[in-house]
């Protein structure tokens, strides 16, 4: 029989914000994955640190690119496609020799993860599973202590990589919103929020549900940590 292919949703980043059934995963498996950038140990890794049993196999799945060469570049797909498909062969061949394999996903697989790419390669080849995890963004409004909607608020979700044209028409058109992958993208971001009349209302949370959580009014912000750091501008909706 085929092994299976376990995609496990670690949460925001605290080891005790994962479920049962992710715990439990990551303590028995033999082979973990997990994607990282190269020359870094990766924060899915980091997160499971202690976790991990003595004679676990592990497999460092490492990005030929992140941010070296723009979105809009074709060689970008190119490269990043043949990664995938690298790492589906790998994880296939364990899977189809009747190894299981935990693949380590930082939030939920299905939320914007780099696991939905071998997800859609796998599916149908090997056994896959998913265990969901807590979102990043929903690590971000807990820490900012405020409910993010009310009522009938309808919450938008955005990449700071959208053009600044884009940004504003949604951010100006939303309740309630949420920003992500916003790194190098700050000050494009920044002008966005101000042109939609909304820079009193956003604040910038870093690190949510980690040790060096912070959370900063937009207009106090100079800097934010490249890809741990989350916008958010609460909804103000009906209410009893």
């Amino acid at each position: 029989m085929p092994g299976t292919i376990h995609g496990v949703g670690l949460g925001p980043g605290a080891q005790d914000l994962m479920s049962v059934r992710t715990d439990r995963l990551v303590r028995g498996a033999r082979h973990i994955a997990y994607f990282r950038k190269a020359g870094r140990p990766g924060q899915a890794r980091r997160i499971v640190e202690g976790m991990l049993r003595h004679d676990a196999i592990e497999i460092a799945m490492e990005y030929p690119v992140t941010t070296e060469i723009p979105l809009s570049d074709p060689r970008y797909n190119e490269s990043l496609s043949a990664f995938y498909a690298d790492c589906t062969e790998r994880l296939a061949a364990l899977a189809q020799a009747g190894e299981d394999v935990v693949v380590l996903c930082e939030g939920d697989p299905f939320f914007y993860g780099s696991f939905m790419h071998l997800h859609s390669r796998l599916t149908g080849v090997v056994p896959v599973r998913i265990v969901p995890g807590i979102s990043g963004m929903a690590g971000a409004w807990t820490a900012s202590g405020a409910p993010i909607t009310w009522g009938d608020d309808v919450l938008t979700v955005l990449m700071a990589t959208l053009p600044e044209e884009v940004l504003v028409r949604r951010i100006r058109d939303t309740d309630a919103l949420v920003v992500m992958k916003i790194g190098r993208n700050l000050p494009k971001l920044r002008r966005a929020v101000a042109a939609a009349g909304r820079e009193a209302e956003a604040w910038l949370v870093e690190h949510a549900a980690m040790p060096e959580q912070k959370v900063t009014p937009l207009r106090e912000a100079d800097s934010v940590t490249p890809y741990f750091s989350i916008l958010l501008i609460h909804g103000q909706g009906r209410r009893p």
